[in-house]
């Protein structure tokens, strides 16, 4: 055999005797103890921003005075709605839906057609939650006879997110090092993590759907039935932890 072919099958031989000794340390790696557990972490805070939305449905003999009503009773209340400062990219109008008004007659055992109902939505958007009882108020008397909603928000939900993303890793690292000291271990490092869930939960305000009649009265007698409330964020995560335990410690 040459020198040359006996250098190179002895490095052949040295890299393969380093290849053996590595494998039986990463499946010793492999095969070490875990603790996988849970961790959630909540965060409550004030919203800061509020979307309203008003329904107005006009009724007439026909579509045409159906809808002219409409038009000009949402006109109204958008007007009501620029008398509180409220930005025009912050309003918006939704397409008029314009249906048959249908009423059953009992002699004739048959549905007859008794006029026609224009109904259109209006959206708020509002960064100023104290306004919400006059807002109200003041579309009620603007032409608006329907409050669809109130959503409650927050303007910076990464903040709020991520608050609640480290108070679960806490708490995940805290229930682990409970169970270790209990099995008389120690904790190691961190093996995964894993994001398991992730929620906002909104205040619902008492008038959050009713007749605008009913809801406009309530709006100045009783501002409170608006009360934006807490906004719970919440969120949970999944670790994985090495455990040591034995010589490891």
């Amino acid at each position: 055999m040459s020198r040359r072919s006996q250098g190179l099958s002895l490095a052949a031989l040295s890299l393969l005797l380093a290849v053996v000794a590595v494998v039986p340390a990463a499946a010793q790696d492999d095969n070490r103890s875990t603790v996988s557990v849970s961790g959630e972490g909540r965060v409550t805070t004030q919203p800061d921003q509020a979307v309203v939305r008003f329904g107005v449905a006009t009724r007439a003999e026909t579509a045409g005075e159906a809808r002219t009503q409409n038009a000009r009773a949402a006109k109204t209340a958008m007007n009501a709605v620029r008398g509180l400062d409220v930005p025009e990219e912050k309003m918006r109008m939704e397409r008029l839906r314009l249906q048959p008004r249908y009423e059953y007659n009992d002699e004739e055992n048959r549905r007859e057609l008794v006029g026609y109902e224009a109904i259109r939505q209006v959206i708020v958007e509002l960064g100023r939650l104290e306004v919400v009882p006059q807002l109200v108020a003041d579309v009620v008397e603007g032409g608006a006879n329907e409050l669809d909603g109130i959503d409650y928000r927050l303007s910076d939900r990464p903040q709020f997110r991520n608050e609640a993303l480290q108070e679960a890793a806490r708490a995940a690292r805290e229930k682990a090092r409970l169970l270790a000291a209990t099995l008389d271990a120690q904790l190691g490092s961190v093996r995964t993590i894993n994001e398991q869930s992730f929620d906002f939960v909104r205040p619902q305000p008492r008038l959050a759907r009713t007749e605008m009649a009913k809801a406009g009265d309530a709006a100045q007698a009783e501002p409170d039935a608006y009360a934006a409330g807490e906004i719970e964020v919440s969120a949970q995560v999944q670790v994985t932890f090495d455990l040591l335990t034995g010589p490891d410690r």
